[in-house]
C-alpha cells in the first residue's frame, strides 16, 4: 500500500505531522479522524522517497536508542501521575517526538489501546522498541495500579546501565586510537619505508643484520601478497564473528570476556551491577522470584552469565533457597552471597540487592577513571618495541656502511 505524509491539528490545537500507509487518501483522512486529529494536508510519498525511508531504516535510523526510552518514560510518569488517560497521553507524546519510527510506534499503541488491548500487550507489538524486560514491568504495574512507579523505575534503570555503557565506550576510545594508528604506521612503513632503504642496501652488498632481514622480509609479504592478506584477514574476520554468533560461540565468548586482561574484571563488576539492579527492580515491583530471573537472565547481555542466571531459576523452581542457588552458579562474588544469605533471612532482598548494584556501580566508575592509566604503559612499551625495531633494522646497516667508508 502507498504511504501518505499528512499535516493536521490534534484536539488541544497541537500541530502533527507524520506519515501513515494507507488505501487511499480518503482512509488516511479516516485513521487521523479516530486518532482525534483533524487533517490539514495529506500528500502521497513518491516512489523515492519510500526508496530513501527503507534506506535508511535498513541503516539504523528506527533504532529507538536509550536516551528515547528514558525520555519516554519520565513523560509516561508525568502522565499518569497526573491522571491523564493513557491513550491521550500517548497521542500528546507521539505528536512532540521527532524520530519518525518511534511516533509510529507510540501511535499504534494508542490504536490498540482505543481498541481496548492493555498497554503490556500493545507494547508486546513492538519488541524492537520494548524488550520482555520492559513490557513484563508495564504488565506488574498495570495489575498492580502502580504504573507511575513502574515508570520511574525503569527510567532509573534504563538511565544508569546507558550511563556505564558510555563510560566504557570512552575509556577505549584511547586506547583503541592508538592501535588504530599504529597499524596504519605499520603498513605504511613496511609498504614505502623500508622498500627505500632494502633497495639502497642492495646496492652495496653488504651483509644485513638479522633485524634488518625480518623487516625487509616483512615488507617483501606486504607488497608481494597484500591480495592474499586482506582476503586471509577478512575471511579470519569473517569466521570469528559467525562463530562468536553460534550458540557455542557465543557461550564461550561470554566466559573468555570475564577472563580477560584489565578489562575482564570490569566487566564482571558491571555484570554483576546490571544483575542487581534488574533482581531487584523485579522484586521490588512484585514480579515473582522465578519470573525475575527468567527476566534478568534476558538482560544480562551474556549467553554465558544468561545460563547461570536460568540454571538459578530452575533451582528456585525446585524448591531451593536462593542462597544455595547462587552458590551453585559459580559466578558471585562474596558480597553478593553475603547480601543474598542475609536479604533472603530478613526478607529485604530487593533492597540489598539494590545496595549491591550501586556498590558495583561506583566500582565500575571508579575502574573506568582508572583504565586509561593502566592501558597506557602496554601502549607504550608496544610502541617502544616497534620503534625500537624498526630502528635497529634500519641504521645498523647505515652504520656499518659508514665504518667500512671511513675506514673504522
Amino acid at each position: 500500500m502507498p504511504e501518505f505524509r499528512f499535516e493536521g491539528r490534534s484536539n488541544q490545537g497541537q500541530s502533527i505531522d507524520g506519515q501513515l500507509t494507507a488505501a487511499s487518501a480518503d482512509a488516511v483522512a479516516a485513521q487521523l479522524a479516530g486518532r482525534g486529529i483533524t487533517p490539514l494536508k495529506i500528500s502521497e510519498v513518491s516512489l523515492g522517497e519510500s526508496y530513501v525511508k527503507r534506506i535508511n531504516s535498513f541503516l539504523g535510523a528506527d533504532k529507538v536508542r536509550v536516551v528515547d526510552l528514558v525520555m519516554f518514560c519520565r513523560q509516561m510518569l508525568t502522565i499518569t501521575r497526573a491522571g491523564i488517560p493513557l491513550t491521550r497521553g500517548m497521542r500528546g507524546l507521539a505528536a512532540s517526538i521527532r524520530h519518525e519510527h518511534f511516533r509510529d510506534v507510540l501511535n499504534d499503541i494508542a490504536d490498540r489501546l482505543e481498541a481496548g488491548m492493555s498497554l503490556s500487550r500493545a507494547m508486546q507489538h513492538h519488541s524492537t522498541v520494548f524488550d520482555s524486560l520492559f513490557v513484563s514491568m508495564i504488565s506488574v504495574g498495570e495489575t498492580s495500579g502502580k504504573l507511575d512507579e513502574v515508570f520511574h523505575q525503569i527510567g532509573f534503570y534504563l538511565e544508569r546501565d546507558d550511563e556505564t555503557s558510555k563510560r566504557v565506550k570512552q575509556a577505549l576510545r584511547y586506547p583503541s586510537f592508538v592501535v588504530f594508528a599504529l597499524v596504519v604506521a605499520l603498513g605504511v612503513i613496511n609498504v614505502m619505508v623500508i622498500p627505500a632503504f632494502a633497495e639502497m642496501f642492495s646496492k652495496f652488498g653488504a651483509d644485513l643484520p638479522i633485524v634488518t632481514k625480518i623487516l625487509i622480509g616483512t615488507s617483501n609479504v606486504f607488497i608481494n601478497y597484500w591480495p592474499y592478506l586482506i582476503v586471509g584477514t577478512i575471511v579470519a574476520v569473517g569466521g570469528i564473528v559467525y562463530y562468536v554468533n553460534t550458540e557455542q560461540g557465543e557461550l564461550q565468548w561470554g566466559q573468555k570476556k570475564l577472563q580477560l586482561p584489565i578489562v575482564g574484571s570490569l566487566i564482571e563488576q558491571a555484570s554483576m551491577a546490571r544483575y542487581a539492579r534488574s533482581f531487584s527492580l523485579m522484586l521490588r515491583a512484585g514480579v515473582p522470584i522465578n519470573q525475575s530471573l527468567g527476566l534478568c537472565s534476558a538482560a544480562m547481555g551474556n549467553v554465558y552469565l544468561a545460563r547461570k542466571v536460568n540454571a538459578i531459576r530452575q533451582g528456585v523452581e525446585r524448591g531451593d533457597t536462593l542462597l544455595r542457588t547462587h552458590l551453585q552458579a559459580d559466578i558471585f562474588t562474596p558480597l553478593v552471597l553475603q547480601m543474598v544469605a542475609v536479604g533472603e533471612e530478613s526478607g529485604q532482598v530487593q533492597e540489598l540487592l539494590a545496595e549491591v548494584a550501586e556498590f558495583y556501580e561506583r566500582e565500575v566508575e571508579y575502574d573506568l577513571k582508572t583504565l586509561t592509566d593502566r592501558i597506557e604503559p602496554i601502549l607504550i612499551i608496544v610502541m617502544a618495541i616497534f620503534v625500537t625495531v624498526l630502528a635497529l633494522g634500519i641504521f645498523l646497516p647505515i652504520w656499518s656502511m659508514y665504518e667500512v667508508q671511513t675506514g673504522g
